[in-house]
């Protein structure tokens, strides 16, 4: 197996130019906004919080009353073809509770709130580790779900409030008459009420081909967007301006992030580019700061840590290395070189805290003996010095 090299670049916004703009909710894997986005058949690892999300997501189901959602983790899957699910959740030392929704109208997150959302399977004992779906159904298993093609639904697993336990997921989807898409299909979603109305338009394209990519992409932050949308090519209305967050997914691309200011009746479009998990690829991941002359995250840096955690979780197969880099003028100092190697290391330790094993993980300080910019005159390339790097091998 070849192994990928990937570096990515976290570049620390200072905190005056973060108050300027406008703040879009970072939702935790405890939100259904924040579920982890899951592409393929593997197994991966979730990790719960022992927090409840922003709001309570069940109360719109009084047959769901006897699961809490105050220590829940939600994982979202589109099937890309007809087939067949079926998995297995383990949770060492606690309980495991399980929880499948259907979208049946455009936002799945929209209607688990309205209780609009289909309930497709339940498991409310509290007396089991292991939940899921299989063909022996017994003892917390349930009838595997067939699934068609574009179908959306939401797993939610529940335990006791204050745990803070890693589950096991190996997840398995059959499909049937499978057709691979080809790298450059494109996949059309046209969400538009009027297509003789200005449009905005998000399109995803390879960095290096330019060709489509079919990605998974949620919208946060309006009312109207606001969902989990399947495709390359996405096409909407937009009736009120407003700021949103667009998170987009790929198999074997790195995530990418956009905020977008939108302008009601006014032409849009945004192109996403993704860069291919390949030897040598880096990418740039704003929104992370450390206290100044500390490893302490500044408040806004656990919607990038996050979405990190989730992209180790959605990739088990790759190991990492965590580089810690320091902006200082001068040689390499002692306190330069020991606050590199605290912020890589605080680093390791949120994703170690939020289910990723420690042995896929190493953590090093470079201090400032490898600036981007070597004689940084501008705010911006102090900020590009002051980085942590990943390093996926």
């Amino acid at each position: 197996m070849v192994n990928l090299r990937l570096t990515f670049i976290f570049i620390f916004i200072s905190a005056t130019l973060f108050s300027q703009s406008k703040k879009i909710d970072t939702y935790s894997i405890a939100d259904c906004e924040g579920a982890v986005n899951l592409f393929k058949s593997g197994n991966y690892t979730l990790q719960f919080t022992a927090s409840g999300g922003q709001k309570s997501e069940l109360v719109s189901y009084p047959s769901l009353a006897d699961i809490s959602d105050k220590n829940i983790v939600w994982v979202s899957y589109i099937a890309p073809n007809d087939g067949t699910l079926s998995f297995k959740a383990t949770l060492p030392n606690d309980f495991l509770q399980l929880v499948i929704l259907e979208e049946m109208e455009n936002n799945v997150c929209d209607e688990l709130s309205r209780g609009v959302a289909e309930v497709k399977r339940i498991y409310k004992g509290k007396d089991i580790s292991s939940v899921g779906l299989d063909v022996n159904v017994k003892n917390g298993f349930l009838y595997p779900m067939k699934l068609t093609a574009n179908q959306k639904i939401l797993i939610g697993f529940a335990t006791s409030e204050k745990s803070k336990g890693i589950v096991q997921l190996n997840f398995n989807f059959e499909a049937e008459n499978v057709t691979e898409h080809a790298l450059n299909e494109t996949k059309i979603i046209d969400q538009r009420s009027d297509e003789f109305a200005p449009s905005f338009s998000i399109t995803v394209r390879d960095e290096e081909t330019n060709e489509p990519i079919i990605a998974n992409l949620t919208i946060e932050g309006s009312k109207d967007m606001t969902a989990l949308y399947s495709g390359s090519d996405i096409f909407l209305n937009v009736i009120r301006s407003g700021r949103i967050y667009i998170k987009c997914d790929a198999e074997g691309y790195f995530f990418v992030d956009k905020e977008v200011e939108l302008v009601a009746n006014t032409e849009q479009t945004v192109n996403l580019k993704m860069q291919r998990l390949k030897k040598g690829s880096s990418l740039q991941i704003e929104e992370i700061e450390f206290k100044p002359g500390t490893s302490e995250f500044m408040s806004g840096s656990e919607g990038k840590l996050s979405r990190l955690k989730d992209f180790m979780a959605s990739n088990a197969d790759i190991s990492i290395e965590i580089q810690g880099h320091v902006y200082a003028v001068g040689e390499n100092s002692l306190s330069a070189q020991k606050l590199s190697e605290a912020r890589a290391k605080r680093v390791l330790m949120y994703l170690a805290d939020h289910g990723i094993e420690r042995n896929r993980m190493t953590a090093v300080g470079y201090g400032n003996t490898k600036p981007i910019y070597p004689n940084a005159k501008l705010a911006y390339e102090e900020q590009a010095n002051r980085r942590v790097e990943i390093v996926v091998k």
